[in-house]
């Protein structure tokens, strides 16, 4: 039997309620809702067909941009460890699967819900809808590379396909870029929409993007941590100082040794700490 799940079908109202009418196609029947239009009995009407989350054969005349050849932006709605994860992708009443199998092994990795991914869709036997992510072709041909200067522009950039090497992204001018395990804190999720920075444009036109900030901004960032650190404590002291360990220094505020003295060096600079041998304190000026 022809599969006409998925599809857009051209069929005969031969029933109604109160809400639908329902449209038969070889054998198969389909209820469509009256909001779309008015329908009446002996009317040919055409659609898209599919089973809706009620698990009903559904007709809409809206039909969804998406294809086995049209790939389209969804946004996730919900993961299931062992199916994968739920995607909208304009289908009323209706989201698509995304299957753990094309999905990175690790699960932190795995988009969640607001995320985007681009998919296209297909229908299996069973009349289950699936959606496959783009691959590195599709995006070429979506996207395009820099023919200018954009160092330091701040960027919104989806993140697309995830490697050893590094995270690959569209923004959202299209433009294709890179991000390097070097310029980022943590990796981001397949999907994760991120703000970054231009940092330069490699040889081929592929931005090479940054999520971390400016040197000086993260020195002003971690200095205003440990000065509110200190603010909190009753003699305005912490027994930590740029000799301390960099496990002690980790453990405490989460950063590096080298981002601790950067930021000491910040803050004695504009005379809000004192160092001495025991560790450091607010100066007067700094209280």
């Amino acid at each position: 039997m022809e599969n006409l799940f998925g599809q857009v079908i051209t069929g005969l109202v031969t029933d109604e309620n109160e809400k639908q009418v329902f449209v038969q196609k070889s054998g198969i029947t389909f209820a469509l809702d009256k909001s779309e239009g008015a329908f009446k009995l002996g009317d040919v009407v055409s659609g898209f067909a599919y089973i809706d989350k009620k698990h009903k054969n559904v007709l809409t005349t809206e039909i969804p941009q998406i294809s086995a050849t049209n790939f389209v932006w969804g946004a996730v709605t919900g993961t299931r460890r062992d199916v994968g994860v739920f995607v909208d992708v304009g289908i009323k009443n209706k989201d698509i699967v995304v299957s753990l199998d094309e999905l990175p092994e690790l699960r932190e990795l795995w988009p969640k819900v607001g995320d985007k991914l681009l998919v296209n869709l297909t229908v299996d036997d069973k009349k289950r809808f699936w959606g496959h992510l783009a691959t590195e072709d599709v995006f070429h041909s979506i996207g395009h590379f820099a023919k200018t200067d954009l160092k330091n522009q701040e960027v919104t950039a989806t993140v697309y396909r995830l490697k050893l090497v590094g995270s690959f992204a569209i923004t959202s001018d299209n433009y294709l870029a890179f991000i390097h395990p070097s310029e980022r804190f943590k990796e981001p999720r397949l999907g994760e929409v991120v703000t970054a920075r231009v940092i330069g444009v490699g040889s081929h036109g592929l931005l090479n993007l940054s999520l971390k900030p400016l040197a000086h901004k993260m020195i002003d960032n971690d200095a205003e941590m440990i000065l509110a650190y200190l603010t909190r404590q009753p003699s305005g002291l912490m027994t930590l100082n740029d000799k301390s360990a960099p496990e002690e220094i980790k453990q405490l505020f989460g950063i590096s040794k080298a981002q601790f003295k950067r930021a000491l060096g910040s803050l004695m600079k504009q005379k809000k700490i004192i160092q001495g041998e025991f560790g450091t304190k607010l100066s007067e000026q700094g209280e």
